[in-house]
């Protein structure tokens, strides 16, 4: 797919004639020096390769899940920083606090009980899980019904978290957004997961 498309690098990024990178974002093109810390948003198949060549791999829908809304008790948190209603710029960047991304480690009063920082806002997270829906799932937006359901086609997979453009009121645990694997035009962000096996 990457040598049939041609694809050498993530589709927001340009390079001028001088040679010098930027990232094109909502108001313009910024230099990619100025940015280096901000999320990269790519699509899934992007993100799959990228991890691909670190030995890594995506995260599934309940792993996000787990490092973004579990505690270190084993119990669940009604977001990552506790039981306090989301606040855009102070927990994260969402809620169009602003109009582009910003330092991964820009808020730390939203870090998970389990010091992860930045899994609410900022972009949304890919998984790697095939969004369907959950056993008892039933469409509840009115005149709207097949909002989800039509989706539930094996091509497209979950998002979790927020971008910085959701509104604060749908920010909560199980809210979920999701795309193809090659769409490349999506608020989107991802984290490595890698296996460690266990010796005896």
């Amino acid at each position: 797919w990457r040598e049939t498309e041609g694809i050498t690098h993530p589709r927001s990024w340009r390079r001028a004639d001088d040679g010098a990178w930027t990232v094109l974002v909502t108001a313009g093109e910024v230099p990619l020096d100025a940015v280096l810390n901000w999320p990269v948003y790519v699509s899934l198949a992007e993100a799959r390769a990228y991890a691909a060549s670190k030995s890594c791999r995506l995260p599934t829908e309940a792993e996000f899940h787990r490092a973004a809304f579990g505690r270190t008790d084993g119990e669940a948190s009604a977001f990552p920083w506790g039981s306090a209603a989301p606040t855009p710029g102070k927990h994260g960047n969402f809620g169009f606090v602003r109009w582009t991304p910003c330092d991964v480690d820009a808020h730390s009063d939203g870090r998970s009980a389990f010091g992860v920082d930045d899994l609410i806002g900022n972009g949304w997270e890919l998984t790697s899980t095939v969004f369907e829906g959950f056993p008892g799932f039933d469409a509840f937006i009115p005149g709207y019904p097949g909002y989800s359901a039509d989706f539930f086609d094996g091509h497209h997979y979950v998002l979790a978290g927020a971008s910085w453009a959701t509104h604060s009121q749908l920010i909560r645990s199980s809210f979920r957004n999701f795309y193809q694997a090659h769409y490349p035009f999506v608020f989107a962000k991802f984290r490595l997961v890698q296996d460690h096996v266990q010796s005896h």
